[in-house]
């Protein structure tokens, strides 16, 4: 389940879908508790009793109504969103921090290089390895052309260099990047005591490293733990749910919006049943 941006204003729908088929199940206004009551009285108590877990990202509401309502079924907290949650409000918080520090102490050589490093901090070292071997292949970024003299953009090698350069002189971006590596850890194991023992690893280093935003994300791991090492048994997540999200964006740009919300919803339903069809012909081609 998941919810979504209905109308400026913040109005916003949610819409909860078989993981199995893709199918939209629901569709309600809000993204609250009532969303869930509502499905779980629609559908019944009978059918809900075969439903095991349920994927959805860290809205504590969905969380709440399933532990009142059906407490047999499992949240499970979608991997995705916990990595957005460090990057956007831990890696690049701490990225700004750091370089205002440095440039009031006067260092301004060692601010100077943490600009333009975000996307550098963020990536994984698979990542990072990735893009320099593509670089050393001379794979182009962007393709050239004669017609409008567009000249071609290479990636530039020494990401991997990069980043070892910065977290070897600063030692909460090398705590940054031993956290980010224990998430990928966790999330590789099948095992749900393990994955309990690496979590509770990552909230250790969260709060030894005295860093508010560090303290915060492991805050926010402890108050979602079970709905975290859930991921070792079920291994589901948002993925196929944020895909519909993309559909939905498109089909809203096609209509032009559409300020009937009770039609829009039916065209949501009908499209999450059709077969998906890549590329499809832009005309009808009649003998």
């Amino acid at each position: 389940m998941d919810e979504f941006k209905l109308h400026r204003g913040h109005q916003y729908a949610t819409h909860i879908i078989d993981i199995e088929t893709g199918h939209i199940l629901w569709i309600a206004h809000g993204k609250r508790k009532q969303v869930v009551y509502d499905f779980i009285e629609h559908v019944g108590f009978e059918w809900m009793n075969g439903v095991e877990a349920a994927a959805s990202d860290m809205n504590s509401d969905f969380q709440e109504a399933f532990e009142e309502k059906c407490p047999h079924i499992q949240p499970v907290f979608d991997h995705f969103h916990i990595i957005k949650n460090f990057n956007d409000k831990v890696v690049a918080e701490v990225r700004n921090d750091e370089q205002r520090r440095l440039q009031a102490e006067g260092d301004y050589e060692a601010a100077q290089s943490l600009k333009r490093t975000s996307y550098i901090l963020m990536s994984s070292r698979e990542t990072l390895q990735r893009k320099d071997r593509e670089a050393a292949q001379g794979k182009p970024l962007s393709k050239g052309g004669t017609l409008f003299q567009k000249v071609e953009i290479t990636r530039r090698p020494g990401s991997e260099e990069k980043y070892n350069r910065l977290i070897q002189n600063n030692q909460l971006l090398f705590t940054l990047d031993l956290i980010k590596e224990m998430i990928s850890e966790a999330y590789k194991t099948a095992s749900e005591p393990k994955m309990a023992s690496l979590v509770s690893e990552i909230m250790e280093v969260c709060y030894a490293s005295g860093n508010d935003h560090l303290r915060w994300f492991g805050r926010l791991m402890n108050r979602h733990f079970e709905g975290i090492i859930a991921f070792a048994i079920y291994r589901i997540s948002n993925g196929q749910i944020e895909g519909i999200n993309n559909k939905i964006k498109t089909l809203r740009r096609q209509g032009y919006g559409y300020p009937d919300d009770e039609y829009f919803f039916l065209k949501l339903l009908d499209m999450s049943r059709k077969a998906y069809v890549r590329n499809p012909p832009s005309h009808r081609i009649y003998d």
